[in-house]
């Protein structure tokens, strides 16, 4: 499914123009001014899947991040702007062939990071409570509770429950279980599979980080599935040689000047892998 059908960035000449008409010395950058254009990067055709591929500094955040704002999808991490950053946004253009799905969104590294970290805090606070009611358990079973009125009717139901039940069993009808805590690699992938849905624009930026090999090859065949079955359009930036690998996708090699479209087996960190298990093939 393609809903983004080609996105322009500013030109040399439109940047040079944009920089006499404000006339202002009092900035040492225009950052995002000069990324993309120092490279002749000017356009982009999309594809259901559509990778940009370079070094850091090549522009491929810059290019991701400007087109989520252009097309005013969701993001869930703040995203910390330059001055000239919508006056940059508001000179690109873009060309759409269906409308943008609600449910269309951005996501970065920092988004996966936040989302490991949400779920070990709230563990620790269920850890934390945990030890508050194995103290409350013996506190209520060995205690010489006596019930005087009405109002000690809430006490003596805790008492019950405590002498009635062992440690681990009072304690679970008290507490919420824990939120299974996943290792990075699986709580990552987790959070993609949960926040891409049917019929949506999906913007990844470098979505292998955290992730295992096997499970950028997961990842892998869930984003061809998704494009292929689920009405999904992607437009991803990444090194990993597993997602650059994928069926049909289209890739712009970022680190040439200008920007040209590639195979990924043309690509230079894809040719350093190879070259390296080559060398090293008899070993295995």
């Amino acid at each position: 499914m393609i809903y983004l059908r080609a996105f322009e960035f500013p030109n040399d000449d439109k940047e040079f123009n944009f920089f006499m008409e404000i006339k202002r010395t009092c900035y040492d950058s225009f950052y995002p001014f000069k990324v993309l254009s120092k490279h002749t990067f000017e356009r982009i055709d999309f594809e259901p899947i559509t990778i940009l591929y370079g070094g850091n500094g090549s522009g491929k955040s810059t290019a991701l991040n400007a087109i989520a704002e252009k097309v005013g999808i969701h993001r869930d991490s703040v995203y910390n702007k330059s001055n000239f950053y919508t006056d940059y946004v508001d000179m690109c253009e873009m060309q759409l062939e269906e409308e943008i799905p609600e449910n269309s969104r951005i996501i970065t590294s920092d988004d996966v990071f936040d989302y490991m970290l949400n779920i070990r805090n709230l563990n620790e606070g269920i850890d934390l409570k945990r030890e508050e009611l194995f103290e409350e358990y013996l506190d209520a079973k060995y205690s010489h509770f006596r019930m005087n009125s009405i109002a000690d009717y809430e006490e003596l139901k805790k008492v019950n429950n405590a002498r009635s039940k062992t440690q681990s069993r009072f304690v679970r009808s008290e507490l919420m279980d824990n939120v299974k805590e996943y290792s990075n690699g699986e709580s990552a992938f987790l959070y993609f599979t949960e926040k891409i849905g049917e019929n949506g624009l999906y913007i990844l930026d470098e979505p292998e980080n955290s992730l295992s090999p096997k499970r950028q090859m997961e990842l892998m065949q869930f984003i061809e599935d998704s494009a292929r079955y689920l009405g999904c359009q992607f437009i991803i930036s990444t090194h990993s040689p597993f997602l650059l690998a994928m069926h049909g996708a289209k890739i712009y090699d970022l680190d040439e000047d200008p920007v040209d479209v590639k195979m990924w087996t043309e690509l230079e960190n894809v040719r350093t892998y190879y070259e390296f298990f080559k060398r090293y093939e008899k070993e295995f």
